[in-house]
């Protein structure tokens, strides 16, 4: 179950942990023209492993993708940074 319910979700389960395994995308944000100007998909995987991804580039060069989470949200570097230092982060 994702940790972020979508707005047709319907269940009424409390989420249970980050959904690490959940699919994404992850994009790169062409010419400095905002987060949807020429907005390329560069993979897909899981949550956990685009952050890797990422965080594995040089840090100068991060702040040029972001991760879609299907159907719920879209991570930026400052919330990728905040993910991958979490105790639950399934480091590979």
């Amino acid at each position: 179950m994702s940790d972020t319910p979508s707005t047709i979700e319907t269940s009424t389960t409390p989420p249970k942990g980050f959904g690490w395994d959940d699919s994404a995308e992850l994009h790169k944000c062409e010419d400095g023209g905002g987060l949807f100007h020429r907005f390329k998909t560069i993979r897909r995987g899981t949550v956990a492993e685009l952050i890797g991804f990422v965080m594995g580039l040089p840090e100068e060069k991060q702040d040029d993708y972001a991760i879609q989470k299907d159907g719920d949200h879209t991570f930026r570097i400052g919330e990728i940074r905040r993910l991958s230092r979490r105790a639950d982060f399934p480091a590979s």
